[in-house]
């Protein structure tokens, strides 16, 4: 399977496979190859993939480099990236060579980040290990890391060249991983394309039990809806705000969580806050909103948080990128399958809407 990004910087394909023996072709499709290749991964993929990887690339390119971090939310950090850049220079990386991100969410952010960086730019490939790389952040070019606390607040919008994206990854991929991914599946039915999220909800018991046609389903249909923005709306000026549906309550709270529960459960969280935030404006309905709760809590997800306070999940709000002029704008449904951003609502709606998922 395979689509197109386009957008007005730059096109590229997702190649979506169940091996990584297409690989090398699809570097020599771009013509990428005869170049030195650096893989970055992280300490939890690295032991599984890396060797396989490496050894399908080394024929095709000048030299083939790793560099292994450790894994999880906290490497995502300007010292990290520091650290990349001195591995880069002792290996003379140079403005032709090639960073490939093998991994999750976290690797494909720091590594198109690294890439856009370094040298002003250098090319990078995206190759996906995780149901949530492989549905949502691999695409679309959003690059970038934490900054003191607040995620995501230093980056980049920088595209690979393209998305490999082997479905085959996600039969080693932790449970609580592949709920996190489902997360952002389940987002993208809610806002683009409820064809997806009906199809999903139907085929749930298949997509959990990780039967390979499903999964090609869930990842292709994810990658259509996130292309579909991407294509409008590169630089997230307008349209694309959407896919950040559930987001601004999901960092928030993970935020002020220190990370203790990982990206997709916090979205799948902001998911559920951004819902009822629809239904008090009367978009959506109670078994709508019953649905959505338990599509969520059958792939395992969260959609309450205990232990936190509201008024400073509220208060972390304000960080929030789409935060304007000191005021906080929420992603919300104007319907299933289709959301707007709702300009600066107000305190007393957001605070209800954290109050129905903060117990």
């Amino acid at each position: 399977m395979e689509l197109k990004i386009k957008t007005k910087t730059s096109e590229y394909p997702i190649i979506i496979n169940d091996s990584f023996k297409g690989l090398p072709e699809a570097f020599e499709r771009v013509s990428l190859t005869g170049r030195k290749l650096c893989i970055i991964s992280d300490s939890n993929v690295a032991p599984i993939y890396l060797d396989e990887v490496k050894k399908l690339l080394e024929g095709r390119f000048l030299k083939v480099v790793s560099y292994v971090f450790e894994a999880g939310e906290n490497s995502k950090n300007l010292d990290v990236i520091s650290d990349f850049y001195d591995f880069f220079a002792r290996e003379q990386l140079d403005r032709r060579s090639v960073l490939v991100a093998l991994g999750g969410g976290v690797t494909g952010d720091m590594t198109g980040f690294a890439a856009a960086t370094y040298m002003r730019g250098i090319p990078f490939v995206q190759v996906p290990t995780t149901l949530l790389a492989q549905v949502d952040s691999s695409v679309g070019g959003k690059t970038g890391v934490d900054y003191k606390g607040n995620k995501n607040m230093v980056g980049a919008f920088y595209q690979p060249w393209f998305v490999y994206i082997n479905t085959s990854t996600l039969n080693t991929l932790p449970p609580r991983e592949f709920s996190a991914g489902m997360a952002e599946a389940v987002k993208h039915g809610y806002i683009i394309d409820k064809d997806y999220l009906y199809y999903i909800m139907v085929n749930r018991q298949a997509i959990k039990a990780l039967d390979p046609k499903a999964l090609s389903k869930v990842v292709y249909g994810s990658c259509k809806c996130k292309a579909y923005v991407v294509s409008k709306d590169e630089k997230e000026t307008g349209l694309r705000e959407i896919l950040n549906f559930g987001h601004t309550f999901g960092h928030a709270v993970e935020t002020i969580c220190g990370f203790r529960l990982i990206h997709g459960e916090c979205v799948a969280i902001g998911m559920t806050a951004a819902l009822y935030f629809s239904m008090q404006r009367g978009r959506i309905t109670q078994r709508d909103m019953k649905a959505a709760q338990e599509i969520l809590t059958y792939f395992d997800l969260p959609v309450d948080v205990k232990d936190i306070s509201t008024e400073k999940v509220y208060e972390q709000m304000f960080y929030d990128k789409k935060t304007k002029d000191n005021k906080i704008n929420i992603v919300t449904l104007d319907k299933i399958g289709s959301a707007y951003t709702e300009k600066d609502p107000g305190e007393e709606e957001i605070m209800a809407a954290l109050g129905y998922i903060v117990k």
